[in-house]
């Protein structure tokens, strides 16, 4: 079983100081590691995780500050509370040590009292935060659960012919996609962008599932369709959030495809005979005004044709550097084109991963939903 008892790490270059707040500690309950110098301190701070540090200022080579500072930097360390123990008292010193990360000060000598009292309230605000933290992390694994199930897998809808590669930044994102049969050997694929990144907008797209399933239909053209879902979100979408979004129709019999975009990227057209188009309708953005309007492309396709659309995390903020959304657009076209001989699902992981090159930061949610005719 773990050791639940709080642990706290002294850093002193005296071991007689460290003598006595180990005492101090121990005979009230707590755990200790000690040692005598900074770089000790973090590689002790990095294998076991204290709940708290107690660090001394004026230590020989790395001070107590430099220490800080480093433990700052690094993901295992840098939510760890720093008490710092120094003979200074002057204000600037105190306030160079909240500026580098301390939490607290403690004037030597140090008194028994003050010290367990700091110690104290500030492992109590440490384990309140960490509850806090689960607290959220468990309240968006749930959402996270509840989106991923408005989600339409390829597997369950085989004969829509599509493939998608869905990466959120949170674990519940603000990018959207559905897949509807609409009848016959129609198809109808949406891939839509909420503003905002916050956990509020994975309400919003549980509200556009909703919408889309009521207001696609044959009876319905696509751009009917969106003008009935903006009259919904106008009235329930607050404080400039707003939505883009693609929406293609696809009668697979006809071999026609129908596309409206509602201020969203255009989407990319790779021809089974060779060569790529970028369709570019006009059309305004869902949730902000009363009246809009949507251009309808109405598109020939053969079999094998197939349209890769795409939220703007995936050209804009995403890879080795910032882009503009011509430029993104321009190169996502030149990678789908490099990979159109593998299969679609294939051929979308492939995308994907070119675009995001390994190691980059991601600082948007990303979609990329391929069909093939």
């Amino acid at each position: 079983m773990k050791d639940t008892t709080p642990c706290i790490l002294i850093v002193d270059d005296e071991p007689l100081n460290i003598k006595l707040l180990d005492i101090v500690l121990k005979k009230n309950g707590y755990r200790t590691l000690s040692c005598t110098s900074g770089p000790s301190a973090r590689a002790l701070a990095a294998e076991h995780a204290p709940d708290l540090i107690l660090l001394d200022v004026l230590m020989p080579g790395e001070d107590g500050y430099a220490t800080c500072e480093l433990l700052k930097q690094q993901s295992l360390t840098s939510e760890i509370p720093i008490i710092f123990i120094s003979a200074l008292t002057d204000t600037s010193s105190k306030v160079r040590g909240l500026e580098v990360g301390g939490v607290d000060f403690i004037s030597k000598p140090f008194e028994k009292a003050e010290v367990l009292a700091r110690v104290k309230v500030h492992l109590k605000l440490r384990f309140t935060y960490r509850a806090l933290i689960e607290a959220q992390a468990q309240r968006l694994a749930q959402v996270q659960d509840a989106q991923q199930a408005l989600l339409v897998l390829p597997s369950e809808m085989p004969e829509a012919g599509f493939a998608v590669r869905f990466e959120p930044v949170l674990e519940a994102g603000g990018d959207f996609y559905d897949v509807l049969h609409v009848g016959g050997t129609t198809f109808d694929y949406v891939v839509a962008d909420v503003s905002g990144h916050d956990l509020g907008t994975s309400y919003i797209t549980s509200a556009l599932k909703a919408l889309l399933s009521q207001n696609c239909n044959l009876v319905t053209s696509p751009t009917e369709s969106l003008t009935m879902i903006n009259s919904v979100l106008t009235r329930i979408l607050t404080g400039g959030t707003h939505i883009t979004a693609g929406f293609a129709r696809l009668n697979r019999e006809r071999l026609t495809l129908t596309y409206v975009n509602a201020g969203h990227p255009a989407p990319v057209l790779l021809r089974a005979g060779g060569g790529a188009e970028i369709p570019q309708p006009s059309g305004d953005i869902l949730g902000v005004f009363d009246s809009v309007w949507f251009e309808a492309l109405e598109l020939s396709v053969q079999p094998g044709d197939r349209l890769f659309m795409y939220t703007d995390g995936l050209i804009e903020g995403f890879g080795d550097k910032k882009m503009t959304r011509e430029e993104g657009q321009a190169r996502l076209s030149a990678v789908c084109e490099a990979h159109r001989n593998l299969p679609l699902e294939q051929a979308v992981n492939a995308i994907h991963e070119t675009l995001a090159k390994p190691g980059a930061t991601r600082e948007d949610d990303t979609i990329l939903l391929g069909l093939e005719v």
